[in-house]
Parts: C-alpha cells; structure tokens; sequence
C-alpha cells in the first residue's frame, strides 16, 4: 500500500485502484456531522456550519472530493491521490455518515461505491442528485454491469468507472466533475443573487416591475395601479436601481428567471 501511495503522488498514470474483495466491509467511522437536511436559506443565513474547513461561498474556493466507500486502503489511497493534485478530500466508510454531513458551498464531486453497507450507491444518487447538481456524482464499482451503468447515467452520474482503473482516468473524471461544478454553483449564487435584490423591493415596486416588464407603458401602469404616471416613473427608476437592470430588456430577463407575472384576472 504504501508503494501505490507514492505512486499515486509521483505519477497518476501508475496509480491503479485495487479490485473489490466481495463481502469486504470497512467498520464506519463515528462523527458528529449535523443536519442531514439544510436549506439554502439556512445556509446564506449561517445557520450550517462549515466545520471550519474556511471555504467560502463561492465557485472559485479549493474544491472538495468527497469519497464513500467502505474499503478503508481505497480511501486512503484515492484521498492521497485527490490530494497530490491540490483538492480537498474527505473520505466516508457509509452512505449514512456522507448523508449526515453538512452541505457546503464550493466545487464539489462524489466518488461513490456502488456497493455499501447500508445504502446502495444508486440509493445515494437518487437522495442527493436532485437538489445537488452542484456535486456531480463518480461512480466506481467492482461489479458493474450495462443496466446499472445505463441506470446511473441517466441519473445524471458524470463517469462509471470498474475496479481496478488507473489514476489518471479518475482524475480527469473529477477534473471534469470540478468544471461542472464551479458552472453550476455560479448559476445558483446569480440567481441567489438575483432572488435578493427582487426581495428587497417594495410590494407597489414589485407591482410596477410586473406590469413594466408585461409590456405596459408608464400611463397605462398608473391607470392600472391608480396612481399617477410621475409616481410610476419614480417606482420604476427604484426598481431599476435596486435591481441593478442596465435597460428594460435586461429587467425583462430577470424577471423571466424569477418567472414573474402578471396576476391573473377574470
């Protein structure tokens, strides 16, 4: 073991993942994790902590590999490997004690055993896949076969790869996963972004940006409203500047994002 560890570090090309001894099952480490359950608002908010990892909220922190697999020489291996390269690693004997660790917000991807202990890893995908396309998912698995490769891919796995694999292939599967991530996280923090400035309106400036970005003219937004044309103008120009729009096609786009609407009427 200790000459693949080298290996892993000089050169991925050499590093190779040991097969899968079947009925192998690695004790799971105790930790005390948190809430397997955390919403984005509690998180903005500091409601989650981070376990002082020093991550900020943000694409462009140090990514972060998570690993589960209940072979305890494969996770180390893979988390030396992960770390030659300059990524985060964290490592996991279960699918449970994964579940039970906080969410935190910076490029992420999950190589994820096939087969555990307690949860399958297709188990997994189908807990976290959903509301975390920012952490794509490696599957690894020494008994892979087509339909449950087909199954993981359309779930949206990025990579499938069968024990024994070389280094190199799995990096480049989680130099892939990384870009993915960083893309999607910047999408969420825009709209994150975008939901904030749209909350910090007033309900009549609300009003007047739904009617604007329907189409309506200033007149016809206070015949609507009752209120005067000059006040429409003054609501408006406050709505484009809290929302920090540039023109009124730009408004329009954020509020097609914010699937804003006019109510409607009988």
């Amino acid at each position: 073991m200790k000459a693949n560890l080298k290996a892993a570090i000089v050169s991925p090309s050499t590093w190779a993942a040991p097969r899968t001894i079947p009925g192998r099952h690695g004790a799971p480490r105790q930790r005390s994790l948190g809430s397997p359950s955390v919403s984005m608002d509690r998180m903005n908010s500091g409601g989650v902590g981070d376990r002082g990892s020093g991550l900020s909220s943000s694409p462009h922190a140090k990514p972060i590999v998570f690993v589960v697999d209940d072979d305890a020489s494969l996770r180390g291996s893979l988390e030396s490997l992960i770390r030659s390269q300059g990524w985060q690693a964290e490592t996991f004997a279960s699918a449970q004690e994964f579940l039970a660790r906080p969410r935190v917000i910076a490029p992420s991807c999950l190589i994820l055993d096939v087969t555990l202990p307690d949860l399958s890893g297709l188990d997994v995908q189908k807990r976290v896949a959903p509301d975390r396309i920012d952490m794509p998912i490696i599957f690894i698995t020494g008994y892979g076969d087509v339909p449950m490769t087909v199954q993981a891919m359309k779930a949206g796995a990025v990579e499938f790869l069968t024990k024994p694999f070389k280094g190199d292939v799995l990096l480049s599967a989680i130099r892939h996963a990384i870009e993915r991530s960083q893309t999607a996280l910047t999408v969420e923090m825009e709209m994150l972004a975008l939901r904030e400035r749209y909350a910090s309106l007033s309900a009549r400036e609300r009003e007047v940006m739904v009617l604007v970005v329907s189409g309506l003219l200033n007149k016809q937004v206070g015949a609507e409203l009752g209120i005067s044309e000059i006040t429409v103008k003054a609501h408006r120009g406050r709505v484009m500047q809290k929302m920090n729009a540039d023109s009124l096609a730009d408004l329009v786009r954020m509020a097609a994002s914010l699937s804003v609407a006019p109510a409607q009427t009988d």
